[in-house]
Formats: structure tokens, C-alpha cells, sequence
């Protein structure tokens, strides 16, 4: 009977440990079911298609003149004229100011007057050097004949190198005199400030009445028939722009609007403090809407194809230094790992030169994916994959 009784109890503890293990193996072997079924994710894809691209460089830079000149005199006096205003036109040669010539005048005429006594006096030493060179001969004939003492000759000789010397001293006088008449016309000259090649009155510095000194600015006249962009490029766009490339211009007064110009120039140097070199895109302005001074935005094409096998920028993903892409195929729900060999690359497509890519390419999700990860695709309103609701409104025609 005691044996009877001791052996209920453990009977019952032995059938409570067996239920122990009985569960802790069940639950053990659901949660390793769980972890060797991994979830699928949730992805957005995108097709592979065939068409054009190009690879387009943007800057930003500010609008300049072709030419710029400022208009000063190089004489001293009171400015008693203006002709041109702000926004006027001017021609080469045209008169833009004048200054008060009444001196200039005057010095010009003082300088023919002097000119004048010049040339008498030249022609009097003339006159006075044949009658020298008369006497030398007749001395010398009657020298010859023994009639004439050589004291004579002598006088006669040395009379006509003195009219000789006085006669090419009085020529050099008119030069002088010629330069400084000349010299005289040009100053007068100064007096009126006209523009030295086509353009527009840009600024305009003074008034009719002021007094001014040599070099002091009147105006500035601008050519703007073509106007230059200028801008700066990278250490990494270097290589890739030269003078002739086309490039387009946009300003924001005219933002739909868009400018056609050539890259003219690129300076030979990079800035050692910034890394960058300078550049020059020319653009012809035919309707002058470009105005110096304006921010202005470049685009420059680098590369171009007129087809190309392209995908979304966004589906393209690094991995170890490696370029590669999720790929879904058709008809399966599992993303595929590519490497890709990358062509054109810009802010929305980028080329694949190599390989032929074949499905979807994943362009959302793919972070959390790894090769032959389960992925969940959106369906369409009518239970289907965006691009099987495409195919099958094409086959209905609409």
C-alpha cells in the first residue's frame, strides 16, 4: 500500500517533465521555422528600355560684355557737350562728348604762325647759300687763273660752309616747327571723345559743365551683340569640356527662354585655392535680352548617344566598390544581384553598357536586399503588376 502511494506522485512528476519537453521542442521548432523563412520585401521596379541619353555638365557663372571700353580724354578742360545718354547706340568714330578747344585752337595757330617764320627763314638761308656757293665758284676760277690771292678762296670757301650750315639748320627748324604744329593739331584732337568701336553707353560718370582732368572717365560703352558667360569647372570636369563644345544658357529674367553658344575658352591653369579654372562661353545676342550683370546657368554637353540601353540613376546600388543592380525577371518574385559595367551617367538614367539586362529593375527597396531575396511587387487596381495592367490595356486597345 505505501508502495502504492509513493509511486502516483512520481508518475505525475515524470508525465509533467515529458509535457515540458514535448512543448519546449514544439517551440523550438517553430521559431527555427520562422527564421528559415525570410520575409519577403516590399519593392518598386522599373523597365529596361532602349533610347537616347546625354551626359550634360550644369554651371552657374554671370553675364559680361563682348568688349567694354571706358571713354576719357587725355587732355585737361570743362566737357561743354554730351551726346550720349545711358542705353544709346554708338558707331566707331561717333562724337559721345566735347571739351572746351578754345586753347587748343589757339596753340594750333600759334604753331602755323611759327611754321610759318620757319619756312621764310629757310628760304632766305637759301638764297643766301647760292650767293655763297657763286662766290666759292668764281674764286676758284679766278684762283685757277692766278688772278685771285688763295686768302681770297679761302674767305669764299669758308663763307659758304657757314650759308650751308645756317641754310640746314633753318630746314630743321621747319621740322621742329611741322612736329609741333602736328603735335598741337592732336591735342585738339583730344578735345572731342568719340567711341572707338560699336556698342551701348553702359554708364555715363558726368555732367555738361564739369571740369576735368587727363584720364578722368566720361562714359563706358559696352558691346553686347554678343556677350560672354563666364564660369569656372572642376578639377574633374577638366577633361571632359574643350573650346567648340555647344553649351545652352538660361537667365532667370527669361527663364523658358534658352540661349545657344559655344564653350570659346578654358584658361591653360587651375586655381591652386580652389581647384578650379576659369571659363568662357560666347553667345551671340542678336536680340540683346542678355545684359551684363545677370546670373546666368550653363549647360554643357559632355557625352551623347542616340540609343542606349538605359535604367533609372536611383536603381543603381554599390556594393564593396562594386556597381551592380536588383533585377526581378518576369514571371518571378525574386530580386536578382547584376554587376553592371555603367556608360552616361545623369541625375535620372544612367547607360549600362554591359550586360543585356532581361525584367524589372528595382529602383525602391533595394538596400534591404540580397541575391534572391523574396520581394513583394505593387499590383494595380486590378490585382496586377504595373506592367502586366499595361500590357493588357494595350491588347484591349485602349
Amino acid at each position: 500500500m505505501k508502495k502504492r502511494i509513493y509511486i502516483i506522485p512520481l508518475i505525475i512528476v515524470l508525465a509533467a517533465l515529458a509535457v515540458r519537453i514535448t512543448l519546449l521542442v514544439v517551440k523550438g521548432s517553430g521559431a527555427e521555422n520562422r527564421q528559415n523563412q525570410t520575409a519577403a520585401v516590399a519593392v518598386e521596379v522599373d523597365s529596361v528600355r532602349f533610347g537616347p541619353i546625354r551626359e550634360i555638365r550644369e554651371f552657374t557663372g554671370s553675364v559680361y560684355p563682348y568688349n567694354q571700353y571706358v571713354v576719357a580724354p587725355k587732355v585737361s578742360g570743362r566737357v561743354i557737350e554730351i551726346r550720349k545718354r545711358i542705353g544709346d547706340r554708338v558707331n566707331p568714330g561717333e562724337l559721345i562728348a566735347r571739351i572746351d578747344d578754345a586753347e587748343y585752337q589757339q596753340a594750333v595757330r600759334e604753331a602755323e604762325a611759327n611754321l610759318k617764320i620757319a619756312e621764310a627763314s629757310v628760304a632766305d638761308s637759301r638764297s643766301q647759300l647760292e650767293l655763297a656757293r657763286d662766290q666759292k665758284e668764281r674764286m676758284e676760277s679766278l684762283r685757277a687763273k692766278d688772278l685771285a690771292s688763295s686768302a681770297e678762296l679761302d674767305g669764299a670757301v669758308s663763307d659758304f660752309s657757314a650759308k650751308e650750315s645756317r641754310y640746314r639748320l633753318a630746314e630743321a627748324q621747319v621740322e621742329q616747327r611741322e612736329a609741333s604744329l602736328e603735335s598741337s593739331k592732336i591735342r585738339l584732337s583730344y578735345t572731342r571723345l568719340t567711341a572707338t568701336r560699336a556698342g551701348y553707353v553702359g554708364e555715363r560718370f558726368i555732367d555738361e559743365g564739369a571740369l576735368l582732368a587727363p584720364n578722368t572717365a566720361v562714359a563706358s560703352v559696352i558691346e553686347i551683340g554678343t556677350v560672354i558667360v563666364r564660369t569656372t569647372i572642376t578639377e574633374r570636369d577638366y577633361r571632359l569640356i574643350s573650346p567648340g563644345q555647344p553649351a545652352e544658357v538660361t537667365v532667370d529674367a527669361f527663364a523658358s527662354r534658352v540661349f545657344s553658344g559655344r564653350v570659346s575658352r578654358i584658361a591653360p591653369m587651375l586655381l591652386e585655392n580652389s581647384r578650379v579654372a576659369q571659363m568662357e562661353v560666347e553667345v551671340r545676342n542678336d536680340s540683346l535680352l542678355l545684359k551684363p550683370g545677370m546670373f546666368a546657368r550653363v549647360r554643357v554637353m559632355i557625352a551623347s548617344k542616340t540609343r542606349a540601353q538605359i535604367v533609372p540613376t536611383k536603381s543603381i546600388v554599390n556594393r564593396n566598390g562594386e556597381t551592380g543592380i536588383f533585377m526581378v525577371p518576369e514571371n518571378e518574385s525574386a530580386a536578382r544581384y547584376i554587376p553592371v559595367k555603367a556608360g552616361i551617367t545623369t541625375p535620372d538614367l544612367t547607360e549600362i553598357l554591359s550586360p543585356v539586362l532581361e525584367g524589372r529593375a528595382v529602383t525602391l527597396g533595394q538596400h534591404l536586399l540580397e541575391d534572391g531575396s523574396p520581394v513583394l511587387l505593387p499590383t494595380s487596381s486590378s490585382g496586377k503588376a504595373p506592367d502586366q495592367a499595361e500590357g493588357a490595356k494595350e491588347k484591349s486597345g485602349t
